[in-house]
């Protein structure tokens, strides 16, 4: 922080009204929800809801300036071009040197298990991780948390949890299983009530109340979505057990890595997108699911998967992909056996299918990027007994998405514009976002301030806000990218280490 030079005018003594706003959308985009928040003056760790940000770089909407950005009751009011050339309505400037500012990270797939599972995650801890790691805003998906938010009714179970402990933006995914695809009144009810889509899942969840749907449950749930212009995201595999894969579960080592990884071979996720673009064919214009989109999620199959994604994209079906950090950092050949902490589903496969994915999300392929963090309790991922066929699958990683990404991808060429499209732009866009995911006059003002060529020791000395940090294989790893602050809406939500008072996000709901 030796480099950040804060230059305030002359202090004078305000409190913040903490006021929510409302944007106008379609259908199929988002508002925020309208909950009253009594923290008055507490929600920001700069007590100003008029100022300036200036840096030497900036991603704006129109590339990369030298200049000032003007924040003005929670939005983006103006930039100016110039560094250190604020404009006339100049108040308190925030100098931010040669630190990078950009849109804030959206993470679109996010269990963050609450209500009911708090002791894997909770609203709290991982929302301050993500205010940690720069990340603005989340979309938490439907299940770990118990009950699972099947209906209008769990929704709101899962909104009066997230009252007041939120310090990031939060939207959530409804599920799709059978008994709402069957009764389609509930999972209408379930979209009225405000889930920006739904998610489901081709193979058991490994949750005994979020049960795997069929292509015809999937199928009748498009058509519902159709109507309201809202996503479908599937984990998209299909067990398919062959002869030799029973035969390894009975007789493999269960500590060593590939035993698992060859159980959950890369054509369980090509039999499910076979499936699913088979139905995608009816989303193109003039089609009988026309307004309807799937996404799938977490990919991890580089080959086949991936080219019958791109040929149903080629021919127009309405379908778009993410992958996660975790295939892109980590691969199959370096995973020490035993360490449970590297397993998830799909798995992380060999170092040649992870380059062929950095190739995909560099060709503009994969849509975007996302974390899948998936959290748990110590006892459920048998770190000592160190068992991949028995441990709960899953990465934690929510407060890390910025720094992993980009220790990775630069690598590869990444660049600083195609990683924020990546995690910013094209994740609000995917989720109706409307007035997020870009620096942009009239924007929400979600910003993150960080230094891409400052490496630090991912160790315990590290502040890590998440519930179980020694559960994340990341903790050990050097890394580059380091988050000074973030904004959220204008407020300040983290600054060194530390986070404001109150925890002032607001849920998403689309209308």
């Amino acid at each position: 922080m030796d480099k950040l030079l804060w230059r305030v005018l002359p202090l004078s003594t305000l409190l913040i009204s903490f006021a929510l706003f409302f944007y106008l959308h379609n259908s199929n985009n988002a508002e925020l929800y309208p909950i009253i928040k009594l923290a008055e003056g507490e929600c920001s760790l700069f007590p100003y809801d008029h100022y300036w940000i200036s840096s030497k770089r900036i991603l704006t909407s129109q590339g990369i300036i030298s200049g000032s950005v003007e924040i003005n009751e929670g939005k983006i009011a103006s930039i100016v071009e110039g560094y250190g050339k604020q404009g006339s309505s100049v108040q308190q400037v925030i100098d931010y040197g040669d630190a990078f500012i950009m849109p804030g990270l959206i993470d679109v797939h996010v269990h963050l298990d609450e209500p009911g599972r708090t002791e894997w995650e909770g609203f709290v801890t991982g929302t301050r991780a993500a205010a940690a790691g720069g990340v603005t805003t989340v979309v938490d998906m439907p299940l770990n948390n118990h009950p699972t938010t099947v209906s209008k009714e769990t929704l709101e179970l899962k909104l009066e949890a997230a009252e007041n402990k939120i310090y990031v933006d939060v939207g959530f995914w409804g599920g799709l299983i059978p008994e709402n695809a069957q009764n389609t009144s509930i999972l209408e009810g379930l979209l009225d009530a405000g889930v920006l889509g739904v998610k489901s899942f081709m193979c058991p969840s490994g949750i005994n109340d979020f049960p795997m749907t069929t292509i015809e449950h999937i199928k009748e749930g498009l058509s519902v979505l159709a109507k309201y212009k809202r996503p479908l995201v599937v984990h998209s595999e299909i067990q398919q057990d062959s002869k030799s894969n029973l035969e390894l579960k009975g007789n493999g080592d269960p500590h060593a890595y590939n035993t698992y990884l060859v159980t959950r071979p890369p054509s369980w996720e090509e039999a499910a997108i076979k499936e699913l673009v088979d139905v995608t064919k009816d989303t193109r214009i003039g089609g009988t699911l026309e307004g309807a989109h799937v996404h799938i999620v977490h990919l991890s199959d580089s080959s086949a998967s991936l080219d019958l994604i791109k040929e149903a994209k080629r021919r127009g079906d309405s379908i778009s992909v993410e992958t996660a950090p975790h295939y892109l950092t980590f691969s199959s050949e370096e995973i020490p056996d035993r360490d449970t902490r590297y397993k998830c589903s799909p798995p992380i496969r060999d170092a040649l299918n992870k380059e062929k994915l950095w190739e995909a999300v560099l060709d503009g392929h994969i849509d975007l990027l996302s974390s899948d963090h998936s959290p748990t309790v110590p006892e459920l991922k048998l770190l000592k007994e160190g068992d991949f066929l028995k441990a709960w699958g899953g990465i934690s990683s929510l407060q890390f998405d910025l720094p992993v990404t980009w220790s990775s991808g630069k690598k590869h060429g990444l660049t600083l514009e195609q990683l924020s499209l990546l995690w910013s732009q094209k994740p609000a866009t995917f989720a109706g976002l409307e007035s997020k995911g870009a620096i942009a006059i009239g924007n929400h003002a979600d910003i993150v301030v960080w230094q891409p060529e400052v490496e630090f020791d991912l160790d315990d000395d590290y502040p890590v806000f998440l519930k179980h940090p020694s559960l994340s294989a990341y903790m050990g790893r050097r890394l580059s990218g380091k988050v000074l602050d973030t904004f959220v809406r204008g407020n300040l939500v983290f600054k060194d280490g530390k986070h404001a008072p109150a925890a002032c996000g607001v849920p998403i709901l689309a209308k």
